[in-house]
Parts: structure tokens; sequence; C-alpha cells
């Protein structure tokens, strides 16, 4: 027998479990959405530059995991660091913090009621590219 006592076997169930370091967590606009499952989001962070004594923004871009591809650019998104997930990826999507402006687009008969030139213009004024009037004739 061994001479161990069996409280003391290293295969016992009472050891403790290794706990897991807190995980990086960033928060950052989104760039690019043009790959499957996948941002492009930008961090910036401030820092004080160590030659001028200025405090200067530098950026960082990271590929994040977007699984369920709601994340649209110029979203504020959270990020949190995890496992690779590809070659690039090492960061997931947390959870999306504000959402990018949805303006709808300008309807072009607004634009060309713009480019038409008012009464004070008169006729000889200068006309835009694509404008339907026709210029007058020498």
């Amino acid at each position: 027998m061994s001479s161990m006592p069996m409280s003391d076997s290293p295969n016992m169930m009472n050891t403790p479990q290794p706990v897991r370091g807190q995980r990086k967590v960033r928060i950052g606009q989104v760039v690019s959405r043009k790959m499957a499952k996948t941002l492009v989001v930008r961090v910036t962070r401030r820092v004080r530059h160590p030659v001028y004594d200025r405090v200067i923004e530098t950026a960082s871009t990271f590929k994040v995991h977007d699984d369920a591809n709601s994340a649209v650019p110029g979203d504020w998104v959270s990020i949190m660091e995890t496992r690779p997930i590809s070659k690039d990826k090492r960061w997931r999507l947390v959870k999306i913090l504000k959402r990018a402006s949805q303006a709808p687009p300008v309807p072009d008969v607004e634009l060309e009621a713009l480019r038409k030139p008012t009464p004070e213009q008169g006729a000889g004024a200068p006309q835009t590219p694509g404008s339907t009037e026709a210029e007058p004739s020498p």
C-alpha cells in the first residue's frame, strides 16, 4: 500500500480549480462589416507623448467575431478578449452600446429641385452637372 493518506492523493475531487483571469474589455466603433460574422472595430485611446508631453490619440483596429451579424458600421460596441477564433480574430462582440444613425437617403426629386437656379440668379447662372435644364444657346 501507499504511505500517502487517501485525502492527499492528487486525483481527489477536492482539488481547487484554477481561477480564470480577467479578460480585457474595450469600447470602440465599428469600421467595417465586409466579412461574414466578422467586424473591424477601431478602439482609440489617449496617451501622453513621452518626448513632447502632449496628450495624443492612438487608434488600434481589432477583428471581432459577431455571430449574429447584428452590428453595422458606425455602431459603438463593447468587445471582449477571447480564445483565438481564426488567424486574426481574438475578440468577440459583447453588446452594442449605441446604434449608428440610420437616416433614410434623400430622394432624387429633392436633389433636382435644389440644383435648379432661383429667379434671382437668372438664366445665365452656372449649371451644375447632371441638371435637367438645357444650357442657353449663344
